[in-house]
């Protein structure tokens, strides 16, 4: 697969603090990755470094095939890294205009582009006019006006209502699909997990994973239990190499599966064993649960 853009161990420091700290993962084309970490943990940082407005310390990036200037490169790049900012007094079909006139791009798919972001039919609207959700909308389109192979998005859906994040959302997916690589920064699981095919996780300029979201979701889950004798059965799951780590919650043995096992193994084992369950609940570990289980490592 097409390497879009390759980090190795790119670290910068702002004085005696590691905001990226050695920092390696590549962008292969066709997908969408997800940079998750709470906020302040350089994913914006990570970006501005890659996009040539901030200054790495040490490490490398390279751009696609690694044969061109980083100049050239982010000629075949879209980005939307600040709050949009275009004249409040012009239309949006004009601020375009204008951010084609600065990016030597033709005219001719302003209006494929408005299109794309649901705004072909306010192209002769105000800037000023705009609620929110629309100006980052139009941002999105001005970032696609060179037709990027990459769109680099900052925190995307920051400040929006949640129609307007719904919007932004679909919009992504619609790019996406049209075969367009997507690098999103984004402190919300739900919105890696809904829009991302891969993400990358840090906190505190550190990787803690790198991979497919749907293989991060893939932990065996766990078990919610509860039972006549709740001592026999913790005895029981402690003594049994299926299970990794038990804990009680609001009432419930709360068991984590070291290997696959459905429920009604489960249950048929426990009779077996003398004990009976009044209360058997098996559930995955939801994205935002694995994400509190890596971040906690780095205090």
């Amino acid at each position: 697969m097409e390497t879009i853009l390759k980090l190795n161990n790119l670290t910068k420091h702002f004085g005696p603090v590691k905001a990226v700290n050695d920092l390696s993962f590549t962008i292969e084309k066709g997908n969408v990755y997800g940079i998750l970490g709470p906020n302040g943990s350089g994913k914006s940082t990570t970006l501005g470094i890659v996009l040539n407005v901030v200054n790495k310390t040490s490490g490398e990036f390279q751009w696609f095939d690694g044969n061109m200037t980083t100049h050239n490169a982010l000629k075949k790049v879209g980005a939307i890294i600040e709050r949009p900012n275009f004249y409040p007094y012009m239309t949006a079909k004009q601020n375009l205009e204008l951010v084609c006139k600065i990016k030597n791009v033709e005219h001719a798919n302003i209006d494929e582009k408005l299109e794309i972001v649901g705004l072909l039919d306010r192209k002769n609207s105000k800037f000023s006019t705009f609620s929110l959700g629309m100006k980052q909308r139009l941002a999105i389109a001005s970032a696609l006006l060179n037709n990027p192979e990459i769109l680099i998005l900052d925190e995307p859906t920051n400040g929006l209502d949640p129609q307007g994040i719904h919007q932004i959302r679909e919009i992504i997916r619609k790019i996406a699909s049209m075969g367009t690589t997507i690098l999103l920064a984004s402190h919300l699981l739900d919105e890696v997990e809904k829009v991302c095919s891969h993400v990358v996780i840090i906190r505190k300029g550190v990787k803690l994973y790198s991979g497919r979201v749907d293989e991060m979701n893939a932990s065996h889950g766990f078990f919610e239990l509860k039972a006549e004798d709740t001592t026999k059965l913790e005895t029981f799951l402690k003594t049994n190499t299926a299970f990794g780590s038990i804990k009680k919650e609001e009432g419930l043995l709360i068991a984590f599966l070291n290997e696959p096992m459905e429920s009604f193994e489960f249950n048929k084992l426990c009779f077996e064993n003398g004990i009976v369950l009044s209360h058997l609940n098996k559930r995955k570990e939801s994205l935002e649960e694995q994400f509190l289980q890596l971040t906690n490592q780095i205090s």
